[in-house]
């Protein structure tokens, strides 16, 4: 008998509830609301919208909220951050070396031509290890349209020494054609006398800017050719 009366007031224990409108669960609730913030729940905003705050915790072990707005723009502005290649070592290329693949731009050529330089030689001269002269679809072309001032110019970049290089864009503006390949692959020397150009090459570490100056090729930016006429 007293088992079974013992198992009949747990059932009715069990079974036993809450009236609703009980004023226990209204501080329940009240309380939930205030506390919203801090369990990363939805709040009205004063402009009408809706946003979300969690909790971030310091390292002293003070706790504030953040928003979700902030975080999300964080996440963005990480995103957006450019990746560094592997072979990158603060601002030395270690992909660089022997033998240089050498991307040359129209006026460079031109710039050649018109002082007397034989470019495989120069790069020798300047580099003082082998060196492949890379020539773009979109240099050629803009050496096409610039008509017979530059005829000596495209008759030079159609040698066949030269490593020709295809392109897949739209287009045959050379500047932004070298600017992307070289920020996609950082194992090449640009050599360009164009200033807008070097100055855009500048912003991209690790890449090698040559040039025509005093009637030979200099190099900036590339360590290994400390004897590089300057």
């Amino acid at each position: 008998m007293g088992r079974g009366r013992a198992a009949i007031r747990k059932y009715a224990q069990v079974k036993r509830t809450v009236n609703p409108k009980d004023e226990r669960l209204k501080r329940l609730d009240r309380s939930k609301e205030t506390a919203a913030p801090l369990m990363n729940r939805r709040k009205d905003s004063e402009g009408g919208g809706s946003r979300s705050v969690a909790l971030k915790t310091s390292r002293d072990g003070s706790t504030h909220a953040i928003d979700s707005r902030e975080s999300n723009a964080s996440q963005r502005a990480a995103a957006a951050t450019p990746t560094v290649p592997a072979h990158m070592f603060f601002l030395h290329n270690t992909a660089l070396g022997p033998p240089y693949h050498v991307l040359l731009d129209t006026n460079f050529i031109n710039f050649a031509v018109s002082n007397k330089l034989d470019i495989r030689k120069s790069l020798l001269d300047c580099l003082y290890a082998p060196a492949v002269a890379c020539l773009t679809d979109c240099v050629l072309g803009e050496l096409q349209k610039l008509g017979s001032k530059y005829r000596v110019a495209l008759r030079v970049a159609k040698d066949r020494a030269f490593l020709r290089l295809p392109c897949s864009h739209k287009g045959t503006y050379a500047d932004d054609c070298l600017v992307e390949r070289v920020q996609q692959h950082r194992v090449f020397i640009v050599a360009t006398n164009d200033k807008d150009l070097k100055r855009r090459l500048r912003k991209i570490p690790g890449v090698p800017i040559m040039y025509v100056h005093a009637r030979k090729f200099t190099i900036e930016r590339l360590p290994e050719a400390f004897m590089a006429p300057r």
